[in-house]
């Protein structure tokens, strides 16, 4: 044995591995969609192809990795355990109901799961505006065991947005209040708007929050709600189509900051 470990990630449906000392740091990673391991420790290159050989597929590319920018390295340096931008949307629901999935017939149906479509449909539209130079990251733990549902990073700046779920119901937005078919009021974007503060504070940047309907069959307005833009989910990819305040160099450095989970423990 060599001492090292592989440990695979996953973004998007792509597949990375990366081999990690004992104590968790990378040496090396394998990219599947390119075909090319990259060694951080030349002096390793031996034993990490030798915990790799179980891995690879076909011939590959074996060499350092292209420089990395500020942001890369940092991610480089990130525990596994630590990094949040492998999570899956609704990735704290997703742990819950594997724990404890609840009864198997029940006279109504289960409010978690409702709210886990609702994130994962809220945060397959978000992760295509990658390609659009955004990032998105799922379920960020806040002190306190709240969480933000997505924070979106891209050249328009970043969005905190919480997603409610609203198939084929009437939503009147009353500020702060949101109702939601024939459910009692509750003033969710009070806590849309303190989540978006907490992200702010922590990350030291403007975070604009953002309340995400899915599937609403109507939506009307009291007023125009204070700070927070109320979307239905069809309308989300209009983020990338505002004008750019973030340049590339500042969205990578903040995702970095945004994807360690250490950030977010001692933020709020």
């Amino acid at each position: 044995m060599n001492g090292l470990r592989v440990v695979p990630t996953w973004r998007h449906g792509q597949e990375r591995l990366y081999v990690c000392l004992a104590d968790g740091r990378n040496v090396a990673w394998y990219d599947r969609e390119t075909g090319r391991v990259n060694i951080l420790r030349d002096d390793r290159r031996a034993d990490v192809l030798e915990a790799l050989a179980p891995f690879l597929t076909g011939p590959v590319t074996v060499g350092p990795p292209p420089v990395p920018t500020p942001a890369e390295l940092a991610r480089l340096t990130l525990h596994p355990d630590d990094d949040l931008a492998p999570n899956r949307p609704g990735e704290a629901l997703l742990i819950a109901l594997d724990r404890d999935p609840g009864p198997a017939r029940r006279l109504r149906p289960d409010p978690r799961r409702r709210a886990l479509e609702a994130e994962q449909v809220t945060g397959e539209i978000l992760d295509r505006l990658d390609s659009a130079g955004w990032h998105t990251l799922h379920s960020l733990p806040l002190p306190g065991g709240d969480r933000v549902h997505h924070l979106v990073i891209g050249p328009a700046g970043l969005f905190a947005v919480h997603t409610v779920y609203a198939r084929k119901q009437r939503v009147l937005v009353a500020d702060p209040l949101l109702t939601v078919g024939r459910r009692d009021p509750r003033p969710l974007l009070r806590r849309v708007r303190a989540d978006a503060d907490r992200a702010s504070h922590t990350l030291t940047a403007e975070v604009r929050p953002v309340l995400a309907l899915v599937g609403p069959a109507d939506v009307r307005f009291t007023a125009t709600p204070r700070e927070v833009r109320v979307l239905r989910e069809t309308e989300l990819a209009g983020l990338a189509r505002q004008g750019g305040v973030l340049k590339p160099a500042d969205v990578e450095a903040l995702h970095a900051m945004a994807r360690d989970r250490r950030t977010w423990a001692s933020g709020g």
